[in-house]
């Protein structure tokens, strides 16, 4: 009896924790118009703690209207193109195939570099949500986003910009803004994708821990914000759009006392270097076993890897293009070449994505979202097959799920882990208590029926039972 209620208690709770199925499919709050257009915008480099550490009123007044996460968990490298990727197809970067800043292809002999990132060969293995969302008959933008300018699968967005340092945000969000509006009876654009390139590259110039200029560059950030808002009032969009604010990594600070010199362990003419701090990709040209040996003990604050063994939880070896040997530095620590190489940066990214200094954030708000809810941490692939869900367009394949962004959503029905866990936990405990009960009460209750005993009869008497 009892384990059968509790199994049924399990799967009711369970039932509770994913209450829809996930089909992706069917948007949040919409009118009979279809969905509310949806607006990503990437501040690169912007640490989760950054939102502890320094005021930034303009985003706390939107997520105070909406959501806030309080650290993403991106994908491994912990760089800007692959993460970024990340955010609009909801792959790890072996599945999308942007492994990097600098990458190799030695079959082809192709080369990618931010410089170099026009080709797309190293963009066609995955399909970013500004694609997918024209196949649903939507207008889309792209603006300075990693990707933006390239024609993926034969196709770009409906409007793109490439990367320009010198146009303002003010410039930036205007163009959107003026995309996303109804032209009379013609609909405006549905999704757009705006990347903004601060605090990551005061971040790199000054480190995350110089207080003084990183104060100053998210003051800036957060100004930014607020002509977001005033750019989207101005248009006739808030409050009717939902818009989600994020990032692609974190920052730690670095220092010149803390390089690995690979020169300390090996010589040059034993490989070919593609890709370099914090995480170093390498081609050996000598004996591959001689190489990665002396590697492995090069530096107490660096870990090498052949590709079969890097760890499963980075998703990082199912690719053609990740080089046979990977060298992952330590938080804070340097890869270099010699003893010639200076620190090239004072804050740098790119290291493991379990670290918190690596960490985003995430804060969204719009009629789709609920307001004031807050969550602790969420992985950055969910991000996509929850941005399909607000437009109610078909995901493509993904490494993301709904079962936590969901509860986001006004309308969702949501019980999040820890309750459920909670929940089970305590009725097992109690479930655990009245079986206990339940078996001393039986051992100490008196038997309803006596050993047979002889009825013991005078001779005198008669047989009571013939009477």
């Amino acid at each position: 009896m009892l384990p059968s209620m509790l199994l049924g208690f399990v799967c009711v709770v369970s039932s509770l924790a994913g209450a829809r199925p996930d089909t992706g499919t069917e948007p949040a709050n919409h009118d009979d118009e279809g969905p509310p257009p949806l607006l990503l915008v990437s501040f690169d480099g912007f640490r989760a703690d950054y939102l502890q550490r320094y005021p930034m009123p303009n985003l706390e007044g939107l997520y105070s209207q909406g959501v806030l996460v309080d650290h993403l968990t991106n994908v491994f490298v912990t760089k800007t193109f692959p993460n970024h990727y990340s955010l609009v197809t909801g792959l790890y970067a072996e599945s999308h195939g942007i492994l990097a800043s600098v990458m190799y292809d030695p079959i082809n002999h192709k080369n990618f570099s931010i410089s170099n990132d026009k080709d797309p060969f190293w963009w066609n293995e995955a399909q970013p949500l500004w694609i997918t969302a024209q196949d649903s008959g939507y207008k889309t933008a792209a603006v300075m986003w990693p990707g933006s300018d390239v024609v993926i699968r034969n196709r770009t967005a409906t409007h793109f910009l490439q990367y320009d340092s010198s146009m303002s945000f003010r410039e930036r969000i205007g163009k959107v803004a003026n995309w996303m509006k109804r032209d009379g009876k013609e609909k405006g654009v549905m999704f757009s994708a705006l990347y903004y390139e601060e605090p990551d590259r005061t971040g790199h110039i000054y480190g995350p821990d110089n207080t003084t200029a990183m104060a100053k560059a998210l003051k800036e950030v957060d100004d930014h914000i607020g002509l977001l808002v005033s750019e989207l009032k101005r248009a006739g969009l808030w409050g009717r759009v939902n818009v989600l604010v994020t990032s692609d990594h974190g920052m730690a600070q670095c220092s010149a006392d803390r390089l690995i010199r690979l020169s300390d362990c090996l010589h040059p003419d034993n490989y070919s270097l593609v890709d370099t701090t914090p995480v170093a990709a390498l081609i050996p040209l000598k004996d591959p076993e001689t190489v990665f040996a002396l590697l492995k003990k090069c530096h107490p604050h660096m870990t090498a890897y052949l590709k079969n063994s890097i760890p499963d939880r980075l998703h990082y070896k199912n690719n053609q293009h990740i080089q046979p040997i990977i060298l992952v530095a330590d938080e804070g620590w340097t890869i270099v070449k010699d003893g010639s190489s200076k620190l090239p940066r004072l804050g740098d990214h790119g290291y493991d994505n379990s670290l918190p200094s690596m960490h985003p954030f995430m804060a969204a708000t719009g009629p789709s979202f609920r307001q004031g809810y807050r969550m602790a941490a969420l992985q950055s692939v969910d991000i996509y097959p929850l941005m399909c869900r607000l437009l109610a367009v078909p995901p493509g394949p993904n490494n993301g799920t709904l079962a936590q962004a969901r509860c986001m959503l006004v309308g969702e029905r949501c019980v999040g882990a820890a309750m459920v866990v909670g929940l089970v936990v305590g009725v097992l405990l109690v479930l655990t208590t009245l079986t206990g009960l339940f078996q001393l009460m039986k051992r100490r209750r008196p038997s309803a029926s006596r050993p047979f005993q002889r009825l013991q009869l005078d001779e005198e008497d008669d047989d009571p039972l013939l009477e």
